[in-house]
Order: structure tokens, then sequence, then C-alpha cells
């Protein structure tokens, strides 16, 4: 029978290879404080990697057997909206028991809440997982992700109240967008009014967008301080739906991701709790909730790119043509070996930036405790550095490589994949909306590119230069070197023409070569530790690198300001 998670060894690679998991370990069991409290708390660092070990087996075997059977017909039939309530896919509903039966719910969450306590590193395995299965159904689950804010900045009374909930199998949203208000969220104009007489707040308004939006529990951006007009003036607040006053006025008919639906909807002064501090709502609890959610989405990116690369191979093996296998030719091949490339490069980038994550969340966690000492507060600056850094890039550079591979995968099926009787257009469609929601690959970029120019981005590349490289990877690591040497040439030009316009076009194409550079790295690290896995995925890839890297090298180094002036729109 199938298992998505141990019929892809890469991702038990990535949980069990890195010299950073038994610190994350160490960190997020409190050494292992809880051992003889809980009987699911591992006593050791082998014992926990023993429990994630067998968490992904489950998650692989639920959504192998369960979700990806599932799939076509929750596509088909999609969500529905009656009388102001979303109903799900009746297959919907039989993908979120088989879940809830196995426990998969609160993975992150301590376990005095009733949650796992598992590291976000593993959280990510199993978004990767239930992706590669269905993205729509995805979105569902993984918004249980929200909880961390609720967690986070949230007091203890709210957390004892809606994290068991959770916990236990009830669902999440976060209620940013709205109509005049997308990316720009300091524009959002929903009120909150606070209710003297009944000592709560008011909500009152309207959101667009709003993925699974008739959840049970809603974190929601509101505008608390009445005359103010930009970010200052937001607050975050828990709805609960059991007490009324929201409703969905329509889900959006969209070109993918069916199962989950997106809804527009109404407040009708309905009952809230603050969550957090007033006017922090933007500053400080939307961007929380916003790098979790990118990361949600990289990992999302990459279960599609694996479903594509799964579909592909599997549909290359058994069509004929010519008298052969289409696999065996070389056209077909090429695509495959980049597919695959890229795939163990953006997932590489993925587990990377979800170890930095854990790092900088539990010692943040561990703060509300106690006083950290210094090397903490230090290991704290570093990783959070490092994670605020990686999760642009593992964000946009995932999403478009799962546009990329679905792509491909179509175009390996031939005039079959424009067929809806094969799965390939439905992974198609619903990873053209990875580039676009939480933050569009542009965004992404404009959150990266001050790491590229305040030389965050270098410094770690350098890092990575520092590590011991054996003989057989010397040549990779030499061209990875000279790839280096034009991003930091182009990066100094870009710097001294010291103009906006020229920064803000040539961003894209130095956010695209750092991250190809990071990559190279990453899978040059991953083959040194395992040659078959990796070996054949790090050759193609650093070919793609290096010609993607000149590509971009070129379109800065004849760039100039007055070039730059040239690509307005007139």
């Amino acid at each position: 029978m199938a298992n998505y998670y141990s019929d892809i060894p890469q991702i038990k690679f990535e949980l069990e290879n890195s010299e950073l998991m038994p610190r994350i370990v160490e960190l997020k069991e409190d050494a292992y404080a809880e051992k003889d409290q809980y009987d699911d708390a591992p006593q050791d660092f082998a014992d926990a990697l023993d429990n994630y070990d067998r968490v992904l087996e489950i998650v692989g075997d639920i959504t192998a057997n369960v979700i990806a059977p599932n799939a076509e017909e929750v596509d088909a039939e999609g969500a529905h909206c009656e009388n102001g309530r979303v109903s799900y896919a009746s297959k919907t509903y039989e993908n979120q028991a088989a879940m809830i039966q196995a426990g998969l719910n609160g993975v992150t969450m301590p376990r005095r809440y009733g949650g796992l306590n598992l590291p976000v590193t593993v959280y990510t395995a199993a978004n990767e997982l239930v992706s590669t299965a269905d993205a729509g159904f995805e979105n569902i689950w993984s918004l249980q992700d929200c909880i961390e804010t609720l967690y986070c900045f949230g007091n203890e009374e709210q957390r004892q109240k809606y994290i068991p909930r959770v916990c236990a199998g009830e669902t999440m949203s976060m209620d940013l967008t709205e109509p005049d208000a997308g990316s720009d969220l300091q524009s959002v104009m929903l009120k909150a009014t606070y209710d003297e007489e009944n000592q709560c707040w008011r909500l009152n308004g309207s959101k667009r967008f709003i993925t699974n939006g008739d959840s049970d529990i809603h974190l929601v951006l509101a505008r608390s301080e009445a005359g103010t007009r930009d970010g200052r003036g937001l607050s975050m607040f828990i709805y609960d739906k059991r007490d009324g006053g929201v409703d969905v006025r329509r889900i959006e008919c969209k070109m993918g991701i069916h199962g989950s639906p997106t809804c527009e909807l109404v407040y009708k002064n309905a009952k809230a709790e603050l969550c957090g501090d007033r006017k922090m709502g933007l500053i400080k609890y939307v961007m929380s909730l916003m790098n979790g959610a990118r990361l949600g989405i990289a990992a999302q990116s990459v279960g599609l790119s694996q479903a594509a690369l799964n579909e592909a191979e599997a549909y290359a093996r058994d069509r004929k043509q010519f008298g052969k296998a289409i696999i065996e030719f070389p056209a077909v091949a090429e695509m495959l070996s980049n597919m695959r490339a890229r795939l163990d490069a953006g997932r590489a980038l993925l587990y990377e930036t979800a170890r930095y994550v854990d790092i900088y969340k539990a010692l943040e966690d561990i703060s509300r405790t106690r006083k950290l000492t210094p090397e903490e507060r230090q290991e704290l600056k570093v990783y959070s550095k490092l994670a605020d850094s990686f999760t642009p890039l593992a964000k946009g550079i995932n999403s478009e490589y799962a546009n990329q591979n679905a792509y491909d995968c179509i175009q390996v099926h031939g005039g079959s994949g424009f067929m809806l009787e094969y799965a390939c257009q439905r992974i198609y469609r619903d990873a053209r909306i990875t580039s676009i929601y939480e933050g569009t690959t542009q965004l992404q970029t404009v959150a990266a590119i001050r790491y590229v120019t305040n030389g965050q981005y270098a410094g770690v590349i350098e890092q990575f230069e520092q590590q011991d490289v054996s003989p057989e990877f010397a040549d990779v690591l030499s061209r990875i070197k000279q790839m280096t040497a034009k991003f930091n040439a182009c990066t100094q030009l870009v710097k001294e023409a010291g103009s906006e316009e020229m920064h803000d076009l040539c961003a894209r194409h130095l956010y695209e070569m750092v991250s190809e550079i990071i990559m190279s790295h990453l899978l040059l690290r991953n083959a040194q530790k395992d040659k078959g896995l990796f070996g054949k995925s790090l050759e193609v890839f650093v070919n793609l690198a290096e010609g993607n890297v000149e590509k971009h090298a070129t379109f800065v180094g004849k760039m100039t300001p007055q070039r730059a002036a040239e690509y307005r729109c007139q």
C-alpha cells in the first residue's frame, strides 16, 4: 500500500540529517522536561525522531490512501454556500475525519493544551504530504497553524479556551483582506467598537478572499481606533462562530483549489475578543500570521511539485511512442530531471527555513517563562534574522517551481494533459495560486531585497563556502563560487547606482540569483551526505542555476538608472 512519507526518502533525510535537529528537539522539549509527565513525550533525541517518524508514517498513509483518492471528486464537487453557511465537498468530511481520528490537529501546540508539541519542521513535512495528495484540503487542514498566533499573543484564558478546541479538530481562518485592502492591509476598514454594556468588542463590515471563511475560530484584523486610516489603528480580534454575527455572502468561483472555500464575509455586530494589545494588529500580529502562512504555502508548493513529478514520471513510463516508453526520449528525460532537481532544491530550502523558524520560535516560547541567557538571546537574534530572510525565498521560489513543474507535467502528458480525466490538470490549476496568495512573488522579492543589500545573504553564502567539501565535489563548489562572484558584482553595481528605480527593477533578478546560489549550496551539502539520493539533482540544478545566474547578471550588468526609467508605464 502506498505511503507518501516512506515513498519519498528525501523528506526523512531532511529530518534526520541536519546538525540543527538535536538543538531544535532540545528546545522544543525543554530539555525533555515532560518525559515523565506525558506518555507521548520523548525520553531523548532518538526517541523524538522515532516519534516524528511514526507520526509522519500515519500522515503518509492517510494522504496516499484517503485524501489522494478523494481529490478528484472533491475538485469536481467543490464547496457549497447556502443560507450564509458553507458546506464542504462530501469527501472533504472523510478527509477531516481521518485526520481527526489520527489525532493530527494542534500539531505544534504544547501537550498541556492537547497538542502534539511537534516542531515546525515536522509540521512542515506533514503539510507537504497533505498537499501532495490535495492542495485544496491542505488549505483547510493547515490553517490550524493560525493557533500559533493566538498562543503567542493571546492571554492564558484565551489559550485554555481555544487551543484545546483546535487540537480536537475545530477549524480556523485568518480574516485579513477586504475588497479595497488586498496586499495593502493598512487600508483595512472593518470596524471594531467596544460594547461597554456587554464588555466585549463588536465587528462590522466585510472581508473578501478569506480561505475557509466559515471556520470555527477566526483571527480578524479590524480597525479599533476611530479616525485612523493606517496600520497603527488596527488590532487583532478572535471571533468564535458559536457567537454568531458573521455570514458568508458567497464562495468565490476559482480556477483551482476547489475543495478550499474562499469566502466573502459580512460582519453584523459580531461579538469578538481582543487578541494581544490594541494597535498592534498589523505591526506585529499579522506579520506573525503571514510568516507562518508563507512557510505553509512553501510546503504546499513543494507538495504540488512532488505531485506533478509523480504524475509525469508515471505517465512517461507507461506511455509508448515509436515502440518505446517516452521516458527513454532525451527531451522527456531532461524535463523530468529538471523537475526533480527543482523539487529537491526547493525542498532543501523549505526545510532549512523551517529549522531556522523552529529555533527562534522555541527560544521565544522559553522567554515567556524565564529570562534567556546571553547566549540564548544571541541565538534568538541570529535565527530570527535567518528565518525572516529565508521565508520569502522559500515561499517565492517554491511557488514558482510548483507552477513550472505543473506546466512541465502537462507537457509530458502531451494532448492527454489537456484532458480533465488526468490529475495533472488539477495540479496545474491548484499550483497557480501559490505564487499569488499570502504575498505574491513580487512581494516576497520586496521582503527579501533588504537582505541582499545589507549583506545578510552574502554572509550566509560565505559560511556555506567555508564548509568542508570532498574532492569529488570540489568542481561543483567552484562553479557555485563563480555564480556568487557574479551575484556580488551585480549587488554592488545596483548599490553604487544610487537609483531607487534601478534598485526596484533589478530586485527580482538579484532575488532569483541569491535563491539559486543558496539552493545549490544546500543541495551540495545534501549530496555529500547521500550522493545516491541527491547527486544527480545537484548536477542538474547547478547547470540550471548557472544559466539563470548568467541571464540575470547580463540584465543587471547592462542596466542604468536611465534605462530603468524607460520601464515605467507611460
